[in-house]
């Protein structure tokens, strides 16, 4: 049994049906799955957003739903996720996952390129969730945190990049990790909190 499969066995939050669909839609329907955000990194984001009990979340990269749905666990009443994807040929699998989790009232789907989306938003979030292009994390956090309620999360995945942040690579996507890294850790306005799961989680929690 690997120390992963221990961690799995010895946790107690369930993956939902429709979480279990969404996996093997994406498996199935995608010939990325590889960027489904998982039992370890999904769990995470639920049982802090159960923690937290959220009013407003924005997600920045939905890919086929399963980080929205786990999410949305922790939404308190009458909350929503502002949740932005720039594939649009992924929106039938992402609205029949919410369908299936019963959360499509509570999500609104933006299709189209965040770089155009976020400055176009109004709302004051208590958590967001960054996965997407790795190339434009520095820009995606300086149109963020000021977004962000004192006291809220910022989430972003991928900030180890198969170890591409430490071995010297310069290709775009790494060097946009790095630079979202060291400015982050550089910000004053935030603390940060770098985990080596999966590919690398940084938990911000603005001041």
């Amino acid at each position: 049994m690997t120390l992963e499969d221990y961690c799995q066995e010895h946790s107690s939050l369930p993956q939902s049906e429709a979480l279990e669909w969404i996996e093997r839609t994406t498996h199935l329907r995608t010939n990325h799955a590889r960027m489904l955000s998982g039992r370890d990194v999904g769990g995470l984001l639920s049982a802090i957003s159960r923690m937290m009990a959220p009013q407003r979340i924005l997600e920045v990269g939905v890919f086929t739903g399963y980080s929205t749905v786990c999410l949305a666990e922790g939404l308190a009443a009458g909350g929503s996720i502002d949740a932005i994807e720039i594939n649009d040929e992924l929106e039938d699998i992402i609205r029949e996952g919410y369908s299936r989790a019963g959360i499509s009232d509570k999500v609104n789907l933006l299709l189209g390129d965040a770089l155009e989306i976020i400055p176009t938003l109004t709302a004051t979030y208590d958590m967001v969730y960054i996965d997407a292009n790795k190339r434009f994390y520095p820009q995606f956090w300086e149109m963020i945190i000021d977004k962000v309620r004192p006291g809220g999360v910022i989430i972003a995945d991928n900030t180890l990049w198969d170890g591409k942040v430490t071995d010297g690579s310069h290709d775009p996507q790494s060097r946009g990790i790095q630079a979202f890294n060291d400015a982050v850790k550089a910000d004053r306005r935030a603390e940060c909190l770098m985990l080596p799961l999966r590919d690398g989680l940084t938990i911000v929690v603005k001041n």
